[in-house]
């Protein structure tokens, strides 16, 4: 490990101007290629107190032996020479982003005396105009063969081209009408073209010149009585735009843009791409990249319009190019992009409208990219096994935890408290074992509590049942006299076992994970010791830095970034977190929706709207006889009667007020069905 202080550049030695910068290791290998306005300010930045570093930036230069730098001109030369030197140098320690899959795209090969529509993969080539990348291949097929049918250019391979001129006789497409067979000589070549440039030109998004030259094409041909090609030209319209349905209209405007969004954990970040022509989605694609760098949202942006951008030129960038952060060089990343398009580009956020929801779309897209990113990584079984063995390693426990289960805590400003447990068995979710907790022993915030509260009874229902078929007795656990209270957590929906009882918490893991650090750490290791359980290794994931805490350690155990251990745990502790935020979501919704009449057996919510809407209200649902409850179709008298007993043991709420009068308003107004009680002053 090298010295920052040992290559540090003397005071004055470094300009005061836009530059590029590179740190070369031992061995005189480019770790890092950086960019600055200042290159002064910058590189005095990373010869700090390495305990003011960021973790990955102190790896970087305690990696680094010397650092070199080039000044430029203009922060845009500073842009387009960093991309140049990572591109060459392939830096470590650089964000570099990696396509999840081999996109395919719609080519026209323009360089080619007869234009050939085809897929292709790989790299772009010159000459041939690009459309696309789509997500299959055959969603390309599929829209190639609609418009082959107005737009009759050659697909076929030059072999096939070949062989078809020499015997003289087009292929099956020249015979169906789907090839104009420019292999036969039924078009010029220059007419081949101008089919071919047509095609491009609809792809490209314009389409409403084109479909209304055929409309009046087919209107003349049916005032002059052809009715063979008006009826052959509806047919060609129809194709026209069952081929434009493929691709909905998502921006009104006809809007040409690229939409960016960016999905990131502490460890990786996956990026996705939505490539809008004409106001429709044109094509799709996504990459996924380990976060080497200390980089945020706006970095990991930047990173993405250089490779995206890196190789374009002309219309293959956009005029409008929209993302979730803007970077720190805005203006010369427009300028730059300028350049590469040969006008302006405009780079923004969106924030409102069609495009900041087409923006959340594509957010999503790279959330469940990154979510399938990792859990591909999972389900391969060596990379479990490995994950298994790192962890037991890291821990240093005497086996890999086979089973893992991992408690989070959920709530909003202190209210319905939750919690969940989720179980991994062989580095897979076992979600039958999922487990949803309500806090019962207090109110108001403690994650710390909550957590001590949470394992508690997860290991008082397993000492249960270990109780209930003779297998263990609290006398046993190391000289505690444990009581053994039943307390009611269910699996999902209460599943009964074998013999009609519920399923119990009748298995322990090996280890326990708790969303949290040292604090959370340490109350789930109590809970434990109060219950004389001590098989079971405790342990805690922080989400600032991932980084895993053992009960009575000062300091946390860092796993590789590159652990197979770490992405397990990592997946584990995500998982409880979305479950929980789950079941904290739903019992909210309830509370916002309860009403008295949920208290009544046997009422389902077509009898209760049709109270609510007989009588206009609950406060007059509650003044009514039993008599006049009964009055309602469908209510009987026991009904009524519980009905009545239900809304007299609920307590009112207290009278809404108008703070600008002071009067007490009274709530005569018919409650929508479904409307909760907190919106539509219902008493309760």
């Amino acid at each position: 490990m090298a010295d920052p202080s040992s290559y540090r550049p003397q005071p004055g030695q470094v300009p005061d101007s836009p530059g590029v910068y590179r740190f070369r290791d031992e061995h005189r290998r480019v770790i890092y290629v950086g960019k600055a306005k200042s290159l002064r300010q910058r590189l005095a930045s990373y010869f700090q107190d390495l305990a003011g570093l960021h973790p990955r930036t102190a790896t970087m230069v305690t990696t680094a032996a010397s650092v070199e730098w080039t000044v430029v001109s203009t922060e845009v030369e500073a842009l387009q020479l960093e991309y140049s030197w990572i591109k060459e140098y392939d830096p470590r320690f650089n964000v570099k982003y990696r396509d999840d899959k081999s996109y395919p795209s719609l080519a026209v090969t323009l360089n080619e005396q007869y234009p050939r529509v085809q897929v292709m993969r790989g790299p772009k080539k010159k000459g041939v105009r690009y459309f696309g990348p789509y997500g299959h291949a055959w969603a390309i097929r599929e829209t190639v063969d609609l418009m082959l049918r107005v737009f009759p250019v050659r697909t076929c391979s030059a072999g096939v081209f070949k062989r078809s001129a020499q015997i003289g006789r087009p292929c099956l497409l020249g015979y169906i009408g789907k090839c104009s067979a420019p292999c036969v000589g039924r078009v010029t070549p220059e007419e081949h073209r101008e089919l071919a440039e047509d095609f491009c030109d609809f792809m490209a998004g314009r389409t409403g010149t084109y479909l209304s030259r055929l409309e009046r094409q087919m209107h003349e041909a049916a005032e002059e009585m052809e009715y063979e090609k008006a009826a052959r030209l509806r047919d060609d319209i129809g194709a026209l735009r069952r081929a434009m349905e493929k691709n909905a209209v998502v921006l009104a405007d006809a809007t040409d843009a690229d939409l960016i969004a960016v999905a990131e954990d502490e460890l990786e970040a996956a990026v996705q791409i939505f490539h809008v022509r004409g106001g429709r989605v044109r094509g799709q694609r996504g990459w996924v990249t380990d976060k080497v760098e200390a980089v945020d949202t706006a970095g990991l942006v930047e990173h993405a319009l250089q490779q995206l951008y890196g190789e374009e030129q002309g219309e293959a960038v956009p005029k409008e190019v929209l993302v979730p952060a803007l970077p720190e060089d805005t203006p010369a990343l427009a300028e730059w992009l300028a350049a590469r398009r040969g006008s302006q580009v405009s780079l923004r956020i969106p924030q409102r409208g069609d495009k900041k929801a087409l923006m959340e779309t594509v957010h999503r897209n790279a959330q469940q990219s990154l979510a399938l990113h990792k859990t591909k990584r999972a389900a391969d079984l060596t990379t479990r096994s490995r994950a298994l063995e790192e962890i037991a390693e890291a821990l240093d426990l005497d086996s890999a935890p086979l089973r893992i289960e991992c408690f989070d805590i959920s709530h909003l400003q202190g209210q319905d408290v939750v919690a969940s447990m989720v179980v991994f068995e062989d580095g897979l979710a076992r979600k039958s074992e999922y487990r949803r907790f309500q806090i019962k022993s207090f109110e108001g915030q403690d994650d710390v509590r909550s957590m001590h509260e949470v394992v508690s009874r997860r290991f008082r229902r397993y000492l249960q049942e270990k109780q209930r078929t003779g297998e263990w007795d609290p006398r046993d656990a190391a000289g505690t006299d444990t009581a053994l209270d039943d307390t009611t957590d269910g699996p999902l929906g209460d599943t009964p076992g074998d013999d009609g009882r519920p399923k119990r918490f009748a298995y322990p893991p090996q280890l326990v994970v708790v969303d949290g650090g040292a604090p959370q750490v340490a109350a789930a290791r109590r809970a434990l010791e109060e219950l004389g359980v001590d098989d079971v290794a405790v342990c805690g994931l922080a989400k600032r830095l991932e980084e895993v805490w053992l009960p009575g350690e000062d300091d946390p155990v860092v796993l590789p970034r590159t652990s197979e251990g770490l992405y397990l745990l990592q997946r584990v502790r995500d998982e409880a977190h979305r479950f929980a935020i789950q079941y904290q979501r739903s019992k909210r919704g309830k509370r916002l929706k309860s009403s008295p009449l949920d208290e009544v057996p046997g009422l389902g919510e077509s009898r209760k709207q049709a109270l609510v809407k007989h009588f206009g209200s609950v406060k007059k649902l509650r003044q009514a006889t039993i008599d006049q409850i009964r009055e309602v179709p469908g209510i009987g008298l026991k009904t009524a009667e519980a009905v009545a007993v239900a809304l007299a043991r609920a307590t009112p709420a207290a009278p809404a007020v108008n703070t600008a009068t002071g009067e007490i308003m009274e709530d005569e107004t018919p409650a929508p069905a479904g409307t909760p009680s907190s919106e539509r002053g219902t008493e309760q």
